[in-house]
């Protein structure tokens, strides 16, 4: 394999094989069957196969089936069926995590023998508790220091569903004083009560992640174990456990890449699942989902994907991929691909009064391709139809199509010349008259005739009527939070567009690009002779752009007004006005923020009851009016997962740079789901902001270090390179580091 293309992970592969540790090459993709694949895992699936065939080794597909309340069949055929389509082969039989719960039940029986793990019975809030902090270390559970012949007798009561959910759990006996609070003494397996899709009724317990995934891995003989960064912090579990089990080597080894993340798109399958469970989207294979089923149906190629999924290339760093780059790899795949044909979205109708007959012309598929063989016959009579936005009676400056005074060539065919327009009661056009120039035939014009634009077009009498389904981006915001972030232009259906009849007679190829309009694949459902139904896969060029230029800066809104509502502005109550002015004068917070707040009583006392517990007035403020306020838009205040003390909370994390205001979303969106203390969520996800210059220090050093061009032109006086090392130590860091230090030190060392 050449050394250009070797990514970090292909170069510990490849170290690893030259040193002897490994014979062959093991990989696996070990989905959770609990929803249908996205972008996200093609990415996973491309580096995890990729690697195995271009190492001359093997890949499992294994589905990680430990939860049997989310997990169904259906998902594992989505998920098997998206590795086939991508053109990727598992090695033997398709692998389950069930497969091997005898076995796993064995290695915790084994751990209870040596000591290492034990039953306890703890609540979840008391566990949570004694876990300890970041700066605090925990405190073991009294239940302990419980007997091996108590725990073996308690764990196998366990199995055989002699507890309720939740009375018991096993966990292993590690450090409750560990910097890695996963490593306190994590838990192994829980008490579920539930239907098993595969094995029934058969086990009541089932094991925790941190314990099923190394062992599987080390079952089925895996040598690279290619996780996303989230499992960064579980390496240690992982390792504890292949190491303490003392398992005969060769043994795996973990090893993480950045996932994926694009703008405009959510990754979650929570909040995939909301969308479809809610009837937001028209299933898991909705063309507007990320998911492969989506993304399929919608029209994109397996080779455009991968294609994308190579360009991104593997990082140790997240960071969020523009959805144009994925918008671009299709264009590139079908630029060369798909036949260019010709449809009316917007029929309007042209009679050419001086053209009598019929006739058909010879047009090639690939105008662009005189190489690549293909052509079709297009119907031309007296009667057309054209785009109806490609006829201005009182056309602006830069109009190059057809207007009472600018003549237009049709495509493939002949110059035609406005003479007339047909206008019905309404004074609405519904239909053009104009003359042909019979001696102006594309490819053998002499009519000497100057034109500035060709336009697409369709026969009256032998077009097709088809429907097409516009879609456009599902969120109108960059970084979508939920259903409240929707696009509600994401589908546009036009019923009555026409085509060329050889688009649906002839069907050269299920995917075509729609001149001047996009790409279009015949959908593979609701396609059929009577009722054609095509996809927009994606337009001819990114116009996205133009929809989302910032718009003029708004004045701020005035103290004693609120939003306009059917053109009148109500003013406040005095009481209100007080509200304001307190706000504004005392709180010194924004007019916006003091307005929200001095209009909803109810945002006004959750702001007020959280500052009992915290002075982050301003910062309250923000969380208060912006996550606060949408979430009651849809929930009374009871129906809330979390405090104003738990904001307050979350509020002086913020204030005291633990975490970055970014760091805090996320953080605010598992408050709302989970109802879990924002310092327990921050510590148990290692979400804490690195704010210590020795550990930054060393990140930017090796930065500059493998940038000397940059330094060189920072010192020129390219200023603007500050910027980039900020952006790359940032990124390197998870954007975990804290953006005001790092500033700092990168200037510095910039200037020494």
């Amino acid at each position: 394999m050449e050394n250009k293309r070797r990514d970090f992970l292909r170069t510990i592969v490849a170290n690893d094989l030259e040193a002897g540790k490994y014979e062959e090459v093991v990989t696996r993709f070990p989905p959770e069957p609990n929803g249908f694949p996205h972008i996200g895992h093609a990415k996973s699936i491309s580096i995890n196969f990729g690697i195995a065939k271009e190492f001359g080794g093997r890949c499992n597909l294994r589905m990680d089936d430990t939860n049997p309340t989310t997990e169904d069949t259906q998902y594992v055929e989505a998920i098997k069926d998206a590795v086939k389509w991508l053109g990727f082969e598992w090695d033997g039989d398709v692998k389950f995590t069930s497969d091997y719960f005898d076995k796993l039940y064995r290695y915790a029986i084994q751990l209870i023998k040596m000591g290492k793990a034990y039953v306890d019975s703890l609540s979840e809030e008391e566990m949570r508790e004694y876990r300890g902090t970041v700066t605090q270390p925990g405190k073991r559970s009294k239940y302990a220091q419980r007997s091996i012949e108590e725990n073996l007798e308690l764990f196998e009561k366990m199995k055989n569903g002699e507890f309720k959910d939740g009375e018991h759990v096993l966990r292993a006996k590690i450090d409750m004083s560990a910097a890695n609070m996963k490593m306190r003494d994590p838990l192994l397996y829980r008490i579920r009560h539930a239907h098993h899709f595969r094995a029934g009724g058969k086990w009541a317990i089932y094991p925790m992640y941190d314990f099923a995934h190394p062992l599987s891995d080390y079952i089925e003989g895996i040598t690279h174990s290619i996780c996303t960064l989230e499992f960064e912090n579980n390496r240690e579990i992982y390792d504890w456990l292949l190491d303490t089990l003392d398992l005969k080597p060769p043994r795996p080894y973990q090893h993480e890449f950045a996932r994926l993340n694009i703008n405009y798109t959510v990754m979650s399958k929570r909040k995939l699942l909301e969308l479809v469970e809610g009837g937001y989207v028209n299933g898991w294979d909705d063309p507007r989902l990320p998911t492969i089923a989506g993304l399929r149906r919608r029209g994109y190629t397996p080779e455009s994907i991968l294609n994308f999924c190579e360009q991104i290339g593997v990082a140790k760093a997240n960071s969020v991929v523009d959805v144009a780059q994925l918008e671009f790899a299709i264009r590139d795949d079908l630029n060369t691909k798909v036949p260019r044909v010709m449809c009316v979205q917007e029929p309007l109708k042209v009679t050419i009064t001086n053209y009598e007959g019929s006739e058909e012309i010879e047009a090639p598929y690939y105008p662009s391709d005189v190489a690549k063989e293909g052509s079709r016959k297009v119907p031309f009579g007296k009667t057309i139809y054209i785009e109806r936005s490609d006829f201005e009676e009182n056309p602006p400056k830069g109009y190059y199509r057809l207007t009472p005074t600018q003549p237009v060539r049709l495509k493939h065919a002949y110059i035609i010349q406005y003479e007339e327009a047909i206008r019905d009661e309404e004074g609405n056009i519904v239909e053009i008259k104009a003359k042909y120039f019979p001696n102006s035939k594309s490819g053998n014009d002499t009519s000497g005739i100057k034109v500035k634009s060709a336009i697409q077009w369709v026969e009256a009498q032998n077009a097709k009527r088809v429907e097409l389904r516009l879609y456009d981006r599902l969120f109108k915001n960059e970084a979508p939070q939920g259903i409240e972030d929707l696009n509600p232009n994401s589908l546009k259906v036009v019923q009555n567009a026409l085509v060329e009849p050889a688009v649906v007679e002839e069907r050269p190829n299920e995917r075509f690009q729609f001149e001047r309009i996009g790409y279009f694949y015949a959908d593979p459902i609701d396609y059929n002779e009577e009722h054609p139904v095509f996809n927009k896969i994606v337009a001819l060029k990114d116009s996205w752009a133009k929809k989302t230029k910032p718009k003029q800066p708004q004045p701020k809104p005035q103290p004693k007004k609120v939003q306009q509502i059917d053109g009148e502005v109500t003013p406040m109550t005095k009481e209100q006005e007080e509200l304001f002015v307190r706000y504004t004068q005392e709180h010194k917070l924004g007019n916006e923020v003091a307005n929200t707040l001095a209009r909803d009583e109810k945002l006004s006392k959750f702001y007020e009851e959280a500052l009992s517990v915290s002075e982050n007035r301003s910062t309250i403020a923000n969380f208060v009016t912006n996550e606060v306020a949408r979430e009651l838009k849809n929930k009374a205040i009871n129906e809330l997962r979390y405090t104003p003390k738990e904001i307050a909370e979350l509020a002086v994390l913020v204030d005291d740079e633990t975490i970055s205001t970014k760091i805090a979303k996320d953080v605010f969106e598992q408050m709302s789901k989970s109802g879990e203390n924002p310092k327990a969520i921050v510590e148990s996800r290692g979400l804490m902001q690195i704010s210590d210059p020795n550990v930054i220090e060393p990140i930017i050093e090796e930065i500059i270090a493998n940038n000397p061009q940059n330094v060189q032109k920072f010192k020129e006086g390219n200023k603007k390179l500050l910027g980039f090392f900020i952006g790359q130590t940032l990124k390197a860091t998870g954007g975990k580091a804290n953006p005001k230090i790092v500033n700092e030190l990168v200037a510095k060392k910039l200037q020494s």
